[in-house]
């Protein structure tokens, strides 16, 4: 079984596995991003949403396929990663969250981040980076397809039309 180094998903910023004593700060965390919230859900994060969502996993995963990570910088939380090692099959890397803190938005932190995950995910053997984005999401549409994720197909999911796109490595 493969392990991933959560410190080498980048190279510029710290990066560590988010815990439950960090709820509260990834919490004020995804308040800096409300437009977010009103594309998937129609309402605010909760700390319990949170708390959901660092447990969730895919059917057939296990929770060490699951790095629902921080990327700090000067030891300010810059952005929340959940990636599932494997998923849809072995070969893939799934995003299943990704943020940027609102306060930075625009100022290439994302781009960089991704890149340097990518780079690391290539070195580490995977053939593509999977992930779904709210249809209704204009940022998010613009931000993936910018960072050479190509649409693959809509799908209806609880948080409504979602668009899966994939970026080969």
């Amino acid at each position: 079984m493969r392990r991933l180094e959560t410190e080498r998903f980048s190279e510029h910023y710290m990066v560590r596995e988010i815990v439950e004593a960090d709820i509260c700060e990834v919490f004020a965390f995804c308040r800096t991003n409300p437009f977010f919230y009103e594309t998937v859900g129609g309402r605010s994060v909760t700390q319990e949403d949170i708390r959901r969502d660092m447990r969730l996993l895919p059917q057939g995963k296990e929770k060490d396929d699951k790095y629902y990570t921080g990327f700090y910088e000067n030891g300010h939380l810059t952005a929340v990663l959940d990636l599932i090692d494997g998923y849809p099959d072995e070969e893939t890397a799934f995003i299943g969250f990704f943020m940027v803190d609102g306060t930075q938005a625009g100022q290439g932190t994302g781009t960089r981040i991704i890149s340097e995950l990518c780079d690391y995910l290539k070195k580490m053997g995977f053939l593509r980076v999977r992930l779904a984005y709210a249809r209704d999401n204009p940022q998010a549409k613009h931000f993936w397809i910018k960072n050479s994720f190509d649409a693959i197909e809509e799908i209806s999911h609880i948080y409504g039309e979602m668009v899966v796109a994939e970026r080969s490595l």
